[in-house]
């Protein structure tokens, strides 16, 4: 009988596979590529293993239990993902996995990944195993032994005001200038820039509610200067699509991701700037840009949308010459 199930178990499992073996590939084009050949053919399971793993099904009481829990749809796709790869890897029943067997794994699994990408690996198996104990499948967390790796600080490097006033020269489009400006102004994530459509812009008070991370909502604002330029943008439009931010030829669809990250690919070549340009970085120029003209760090956590303070620290940067004044005026 043929089964649709058994066929997509076997293009996660293959992909999985083969992403341990070959990290950098693309495993959404490999996915692609391995549902198309497999397209006209039947699989079937077939039970021969001679010792029976439960990781799969208890996976799916985890994702269900954590959907229910708020998470969002692109945390869960990212945990299905990695404990896929773990299920493949550790073909034994949940209860008699042990500390040794998560280190090893990991040792395989992080052969060449960064500290940051391996300690989410272990985030992640330190929460599914956590939730396993809690609801008594098993009978004790081998995971509560695993310890985060050290990661080397980084400094962030925003961009400078100057470069920020090459790069609005740059934009030749009203798309390109009302993008920049909007991502610069607001310091909101690409998913989230995204995902706004038009009527969820607040013109008279210049702000918008967003979706942020673990679907949580938060206002934001934009500059005189932004609005002037999404007006433009706006009226210089043929189309009827409800996204802010669309392709310039027809059918018009929303830009995605991909899309926006290719904009200012554009707009930082013609500008000549000898320095990584993305979409992100607009977020740590919001951040940091703030921070030194004097906006309170609680209120900068609350536009950038963190829980926690230490985070927005990350983002932004006292400049050297706000932090002498700093310390002149009590000295």
């Amino acid at each position: 009988m043929y089964s649709t199930t058994s066929k997509n178990e076997v293009v996660i499992k293959l992909v999985g596979k083969l992403s341990l073996e070959f990290p950098e590939i693309d495993q959404l084009r490999v996915r692609a590529i391995t549902e198309e050949v497999l397209y006209k053919y039947d699989i079937l399971p077939q039970e021969t293993a001679l010792v029976a793993s439960d990781i799969e099904e208890k996976i799916q009481i985890y994702l269900a239990t954590k959907r229910l829990d708020g998470l969002s749809e692109k945390t869960l796709k990212n945990y299905n993902y990695n404990l896929i790869i773990f299920a493949n890897h550790l073909r034994k029943p949940l209860s008699t996995i042990n500390a040794m067997d998560l280190r090893m794994y990991l040792a395989v699994r992080g052969k060449n990944l960064k500290a940051s990408s391996l300690n989410g690996q272990i985030s992640i198996l330190k929460s599914f195993f956590s939730w396993l104990h809690e609801e008594e499948y098993i009978p004790r967390n081998p995971a509560s032994k695993l310890k985060q790796t050290k990661e080397p600080k980084r400094l962030r490097n925003p961009l400078s005001e100057e470069e920020i006033e090459l790069l609005r020269q740059a934009c030749d489009s009203d798309r390109e200038k009302a993008l920049l400006e909007f991502l610069y102004s607001t310091g909101c994530r690409l998913s989230e820039v995204v995902s706004i459509d038009t009527k969820d812009i607040n013109w008279y008070e210049m702000s918008l509610k967003v979706i942020g991370k673990g679907d949580k909502q938060r206002k934001v604002y934009f500059s005189t200067k932004a609005k002037i330029l999404l007006k433009n943008y706006l009226t210089s439009r043929k189309d009827a699509n409800p996204a802010l931010f669309v392709a310039s030829k027809y059918p018009y669809k929303r830009l995605g991701g991909r899309s926006v990250e290719r904009e200012i690919d554009k707009i930082a070549a013609r500008a000549n700037i000898e320095k990584s340009i993305y979409p992100h970085i607009f977020r740590h120029s919001f951040a940091t840009h703030k921070l030194n003209s004097g906006m309170s760090l609680p209120v900068l956590q609350a536009l950038m949308g963190h829980e926690n303070p230490s985070t927005t620290q990350i983002y932004a940067q006292l400049s050297q010459e706000n932090i002498k004044h700093e310390y002149r005026k009590i000295s």
